[in-house]
């Protein structure tokens, strides 16, 4: 299950928003119904690129691997 903050990755390329499959996204609003996600795409900067409204079927989840902190 999808779930908010969670790192996504696109499926299929966004042309319109300059988008390519296996960009990388965050989920920053999960509908009820779990069948659409609003999804942020940031540049390196930090600059918002795009906000977009996806289905399931456009997104998956990325996993994320931690890096462990020695301290």
């Amino acid at each position: 299950m999808l779930k908010e903050l969670d790192v996504i990755s696109l499926t299929h390329d966004i042309e319109e928003h300059g988008l390519k499959k296996g960009t990388q996204g965050a989920i920053v609003h999960c509908y009820d119904d779990q069948e659409a996600y609003e999804v942020e795409f940031v540049s390196e900067s930090g600059e918002t690129l795009a906000l977009l409204t996806l289905e399931k079927t456009d997104i998956e989840l990325k996993l994320v691997q931690m890096k462990s902190i020695l301290c």
